[in-house]
């Protein structure tokens, strides 16, 4: 019996490897089309700071614009924000700013929100999002220093200058949620809706 059930691929409008990774394990076929948005200044558009709302608004707007070319297909857009008692860090523009961010992060708890959407034809089929909670160790600046030596540009891929399911993990004490959505979507809750949709097979 085949797994996927849908006529075409699921759509992913984003470029990011590990949600593509999460879904082709997962059995999946895929199609990625990343969204053309500015999200920064999508981010200082809105009225409420919420990181969680900003989170599930970016992950409808990718979904919606990638939706607009593809008539007829199912379109996932996903976002995570970070929150830093009431700062939100975007991902590093360079290596100096996720120093600033790790440093900051740096012996603290932060937030991470992730937010999946379901868009078909335009239409919101389906939207959800998760919190998680990550205390990082207190970082010597010694290790720091090895940590983005070692780690390059791929600290500048995600939000807090870390992927946990790497190098980024020794930068930790304690972890507080969904591993999938650790790691950028709520891998779950979106299986569950492609089942009670039809598309994936139950």
């Amino acid at each position: 019996m085949a797994l996927w059930l849908a006529p075409s691929a699921l759509i992913l409008a984003s470029q990011s490897r590990s949600r593509r990774a999460l879904l082709e394990a997962a059995g999946l076929p895929i199609e990625i089309c990343p969204a053309d948005l500015d999200e920064r200044a999508i981010e200082a558009s809105v009225a409420n700071p919420d990181p969680a709302a900003i989170a599930a608004l970016l992950a409808r707007l990718k979904a919606q614009r990638v939706s607009a070319g593809r008539p007829d297909r199912l379109v996932v857009g996903a976002d995570q924000t970070l929150a830093l008692g009431s700062s939100r860090l975007a991902k590093p523009a360079d290596i100096g700013e996720a120093r600033a961010q790790l440093t900051a992060l740096s012996g603290r708890t932060h937030e991470l929100h992730c937010a999946v959407a379901v868009i078909a034809d335009g239409r919101v089929l389906f939207e959800h999002v998760e919190a998680a909670q990550l205390t990082m160790r207190q970082v010597s600046p010694g290790f720091l220093d090895d940590y983005l030596a070692a780690s390059g540009s791929a600290v500048t891929t995600s939000v807090g200058g870390y992927q946990i399911e790497g190098r980024g993990i020794q930068l930790f004490e304690r972890i507080e949620g969904d591993h999938f959505t650790i790691l950028g979507l709520p891998l779950l809750p979106l299986l569950k809706f492609l089942r009670h949709h039809g598309s994936l097979a139950s």
